[in-house]
């Protein structure tokens, strides 16, 4: 049932931190591949709990194509967020990469730098960090003092899942 889910032309799904992990493990964002990237222990052998950045690149999925170029903060909480991606890089739909290589910007150590994926339609998105902790700027360490958003540009991503919705004529 639940790989008829993700077959299914109206269906969206993001899938945060041990949404992530299980995704992957179901073999759901790249199921034509013969091997399949896993998430394993990160290279620290422990818990990262850090406010890092990515940079989202350019992007066909749905929850974060409007914001390909930008690069924003992020929390990441997690001991086994390293992408192992078996694969040569452009194999992968590679949403989102932390903006620094090496630790601790990158937490973890994955290939690529890889911190968010999508499936080749755009529409089943995986993440290791954790956008939806960091929507307001006061759960950021730092936000520029002279701008008064009411929520950061993560709220984006959400905000262009129910806009797919509402056009996909998904809600009656």
């Amino acid at each position: 049932a639940l790989e008829n889910f993700f077959k299914r032309i109206d269906t969206l799904s993001v899938g945060i931190c041990n949404g992530c992990q299980l995704f992957m493990e179901l073999e759901v964002i790249n199921p034509e591949h013969e091997i399949h990237g896993k998430l394993v222990h990160n290279d620290s052998q422990k818990h990262e709990s850090i406010f890092t950045s990515v940079t989202i690149q350019e992007n066909n999925s749905v929850m974060l194509n409007t914001l390909s170029g930008s690069t924003l903060g992020v929390w990441v909480s997690h001991g086994e967020g390293k992408f192992n991606l078996p694969m040569t890089e452009e194999n992968y739909n590679i949403v989102a990469k932390y903006a620094y290589e090496g630790y601790p910007a990158n937490p973890n150590g994955s290939d690529y730098n890889t911190a968010m994926m999508c499936d080749k339609t755009g529409r089943h998105l995986v993440m290791m960090p954790h956008a939806e902790r960091s929507t307001f700027p006061w759960n950021w360490p730092y936000y520029p003092k002279d701008r008064n958003d009411k929520v950061s540009p993560w709220l984006q991503a959400f905000e262009n899942a129910r806009i797919w919705i509402d056009n996909n004529n998904l809600v009656q």
